[in-house]
């Protein structure tokens, strides 16, 4: 019985980077000497242990062999003869097919270290074709390893390709790609995640909404990149820069979608761009079964992006309306997300395809002053003067009207 240290936590040992979790495999042994020694089973589809102590997984050394379509279309064969390297063999990239025996001595088959020196993603084998989350995977790990400059092997990119046009990808369950998806939203570089699946044909499958933007043209005055595909993305770094928070990321990515459905005949206008947006978001967080609290989110952004950009063009009560809608009284917070994915769609467009990343947006700071304005008057004290129902909340928006009017008037003038 022989237990090496695998995967994740080999490879981030070579790049130098901190290990957060740890997986191991062992070789020689049956589920039978696990219990006796005292590992705990957890595996469902295959034998997998936790440790007395540690509580960190151990598998058994395993081969797999493909059954149907999909991603769980296998038959899982776990024994004492199969040997680490039949078990490192059915692993997705050579990076990540690498083990640490006990005394440190490295195990690497199929070169993943000359690949991670290289910087490239490259599968371990052909059947790497036999999973479709394989697709997700690669996507993800371009965007974490972006900074680094890691690339797709071509051979990896001809496989993804062939996997598309096979149909694989149609069995993808929703919940197994908002997993990866949400990892790939919170790494370095997450633009790397969709370009990957755009230009392997997945995207177009997984997220149509967001793939249809792409040859999409816009007005050049205010987009210079012009294309909305790159647009969105563009302003998925700027949230990037602005915040860690992938539910800011995510709605800043999807703020645009009903842009991908203009009519031909009014390009490059998009006119109730919004409203579309809003509906698509909705179906797309629907097909997903993406959390609440990124498609609330979204949905905001969507809605209201553009009257955040008019801000200073806006009327009080088009002020207040619009703090009502984003249920900004209730939950600040979600004031500040709102801005900060306005403010990176400002910041989203180009010549160079980098962005206006100091471009300043005083347009925020118009819609904080009203929010604080209206925000300080005491209804309180209304309720204390005996009004109630319907006469109650007119007299309270006539007043955080007059409050904001008031607010950004005498507001200074942005840079003064």
């Amino acid at each position: 019985m022989d237990i090496y240290l695998v995967g994740g936590a080999v490879r981030d040992k070579l790049l130098g980077v901190p290990v957060k979790e740890r997986d191991w495999v062992v070789v020689g042994a049956t589920p039978e000497d696990m219990v006796r020694l005292g590992y705990r089973p957890v595996g469902k589809d295959f034998p997998v242990f936790l440790h007395p102590e540690t509580h960190e997984e151990y598998a058994l050394a395993r081969t797999e062999r493909k059954t149907a379509p999909g991603y769980k279309g296998f038959a899982v064969h776990a024994s004492p003869e199969v040997t680490l390297e039949e078990d490192l063999k059915r692993r997705d990239l050579t990076i990540n097919a690498m083990a640490e025996a006990a005394d440190g001595t490295l195990i690497d088959p199929f070169n993943g270290r000359e690949d991670l020196a290289q910087g490239l993603l490259k599968h371990v084998s052909k059947a790497f074709v036999e999973d479709p989350v394989r697709i997700l995977r690669v996507a993800r790990f371009a965007a974490r390893f972006a900074k680094w400059g890691f690339k797709v092997a071509h051979g990896t990119h001809a496989l993804m390709k062939q996997m598309v046009a096979a149909g694989e990808v149609d069995h993808l369950v929703p919940e197994r790609v908002w997993t990866e998806t949400e990892k790939a939203l919170g790494e370095d570089r997450p633009r790397r995640f969709f370009e990957v699946l755009h230009r392997c044909g997945a995207l177009a499958v997984v997220f149509p909404e967001l793939d249809r933007l792409f040859g999409i043209p816009q007005p050049a005055h205010h987009h210079p990149e012009i294309d909305t595909g790159e647009h969105s993305l563009m302003v998925l770094d700027q949230a990037v820069r602005l915040s860690p928070d992938p539910r800011v990321r995510f709605a800043a990515l999807v703020h645009d979608l009903g842009k991908g459905t203009t009519p031909a005949t009014e390009l490059p206008q998009h006119i109730g761009h919004e409203q579309r947006s809003v509906e698509l978001i909705e179906a797309l967080c629907h097909r997903l079964r993406i959390p609440n609290d990124y498609r609330e989110l979204a949905v905001k952004v969507a809605r209201y992006h553009s009257h955040c950009h008019r801000a200073r063009e806006l009327r009080a009560g088009t002020l207040l309306d619009t703090l009502t809608g984003l249920d900004a009284f209730r939950r600040p917070a979600v004031l500040e997300d709102f801005l900060i994915a306005c403010e990176a769609d400002s910041r989203g467009r180009g010549h160079d395809g980098q962005g206006t990343g100091d471009r300043p947006y005083p347009q925020a700071e118009v819609f904080r002053t009203a929010f604080a304005a209206a925000r300080a008057v005491d209804a309180r004290a209304l309720v204390g003067q005996g009004l109630e129902g319907a006469a109650l909340g007119e007299r309270l928006r006539e007043l955080r009207c007059n409050a904001i009017a008031a607010a950004i008037t005498n507001a200074p003038a942005a840079g003064s």
